[in-house]
């Protein structure tokens, strides 16, 4: 069995888990709207922020922060950066 390298198996699970995510987060608030819609929210409406607004907002910065960490900070890691520097100071000491 080939053996796996960790920063591409860590990068792999990470955007699988976001994509399981994603899915979570669409199906749950098409059905929030729907339930918004059918229960007189559209039709009731006074001009008003619907309900579900709330949710699909809330936890759509929490799904922007979850792409984020799956998509780019593998290429901007901090730790990754410091350990390249500390990694080139011990080689200008040798």
């Amino acid at each position: 069995m080939e053996q796996k390298d960790e920063t591409l198996w860590k990068i792999a699970k990470k955007r699988a888990h976001f994509k399981r995510h994603f899915f979570s987060y669409a199906v749950i608030n098409v059905f929030l709207w729907a339930i918004w819609y059918f229960t007189d929210g559209y039709h009731g409406n006074e001009g008003g922020i619907p309900w579900p607004a709330w949710v699909t907002l809330g936890w759509g910065i929490g799904i922007a922060f979850n792409y984020s960490d799956a998509y780019h900070s593998y290429k901007d890691s901090g730790a990754e950066r410091e350990y390249e520097k500390l990694k080139r100071e011990q080689e200008n000491k040798s």
